[in-house]
């Protein structure tokens, strides 16, 4: 999967000369905390968040009057706040690149650019979406966690013994622990009996860390506002 695949097409963007309180009034409008700045021809020059434009908001102990702060604000262009240095990525980027650039570089959005020109944006929630997706959220499966360290036909043990209990994968993910080396695998399954599964998945030596039969609303609950509510209805 690429960006381009789950990207927000034609972002919304402003030009570098728009004032404070243009970018200000467009991101609560939108519903956004970042806003791309783009020039005339459709280049991108920068990027503004939310925060930026409250950093250079006179503080609330000024002394100025809310005319002279009204003045200042409307003088204020998006070009003296805005971060000129903005990490991007071609359309064609592979999701997971994308997801690893923006952990790395600590951000939260990637512009999504094409020949040069502004295509679209991908955010955290855009990655979050997609994990919840490939992870099979919210499914009423069985859930297990494998250790796969042993190395070669781990995967292929597992998915024959699946496939002789009627089984049907529906998501699997590999993961690294905590030293690098050991691996394990979430998998989520359906239709197959659980202790018949974890039986012979243990005789052939994969070792099974956890089982969660979600089939019957096995979901772990979740604490909203100090009370405890059931997971699918959150």
């Amino acid at each position: 999967m690429q960006v381009k695949d789950r990207m927000t097409c034609n972002p919304v963007t402003v030009g570098e000369d728009a004032s404070f309180e243009d970018a200000l009034h467009t991101m609560k409008e939108n519903n956004i905390r970042r806003l791309l700045v783009s020039s005339k021809e459709g280049h991108l020059v920068g990027i503004v968040a939310e925060e930026d434009l409250a950093s250079a908001a006179p503080s609330r102990a000024t002394s100025l009057s809310v005319f002279e702060m009204h003045y200042l604000l409307l003088k204020l262009k998006v070009k003296e706040v805005m971060t000129r240095r903005v990490i991007a990525v071609g359309d064609d980027c592979p999701l997971e690149e994308a997801a690893r650039i923006m952990v790395e570089n600590q951000i939260g959005s990637l512009p999504i650019v094409k020949e040069g020109k502004l295509v679209g944006i991908i955010t955290e929630t855009d990655i979050f979406k997609t994990f919840v997706e490939i992870l099979g959220g919210r499914e009423k499966v069985l859930r297990l966690t494998l250790d796969v360290t042993e190395g070669k036909g781990v995967l292929a043990a597992i998915a024959n013994e699946i496939v002789k209990n009627n089984g049907n994968i529906l998501s699997l993910a590999t993961f690294f622990c905590k030293d690098d080396q050991e691996r394990i695998i979430t998998v989520k399954v359906t239709d197959a009996p659980k202790e018949p599964l974890l039986a012979g998945l243990e005789a052939t030596g994969v070792r099974v860390l956890n089982a969660v039969d979600m089939t019957s609303g096995g979901y772990p609950p979740v604490i909203v506002d100090g009370k405890t509510r059931p997971f699918i209805n959150v």
